[in-house]
């Protein structure tokens, strides 16, 4: 039997918690945005033009660092409080590597890690 490759992401834009479903369990990892509040500062410092540059740049590094582990599988759930899961869904429908991946975006709050895994578990009706 196949095991379907589904995968929730809770993220905004400075972490994105990745569960994989794995054999009726949830693997988890984490990807972090470069662009934390030190480098704000930092490029803040320089110009504002600076600052919107860079945080352009890293938020694009994110949502690929979060593409590139998502890739292969056939259903993604993203959802957290941010705008963060909206611009990454707009970014993989524009992707042709992702026209055969079921991607569902929903709106969620701040979550506990057991939270966040319930939360999969009943989206993709994991036991």
């Amino acid at each position: 039997m196949e095991t379907k490759k589904q995968i929730g992401v809770w993220m905004d834009h400075s972490v994105a918690h990745l569960m994989d479903s794995k054999d009726n369990g949830i693997l988890t990892s984490d990807i972090r945005s470069e662009f934390t509040h030190q480098v704000k500062q930092e490029a803040l410092n320089k110009n504002e033009n600076i600052m919107h540059n860079k945080e352009q740049q890293q938020q694009s590094g994110f949502y690929h660092k979060i593409s590139e582990a998502i890739k292969n599988h056939k259903e993604v759930l993203l959802f957290g409080p941010t705008s963060a899961k909206d611009e990454l869904s707009n970014l993989l429908k524009a992707d042709h590597h992702f026209e055969n991946v079921k991607v569902e975006v929903k709106h969620a709050d701040k979550m506990t890690e057991n939270q966040r895994q319930a939360f999969v578990k009943e989206y993709f009706h994991i036991e």
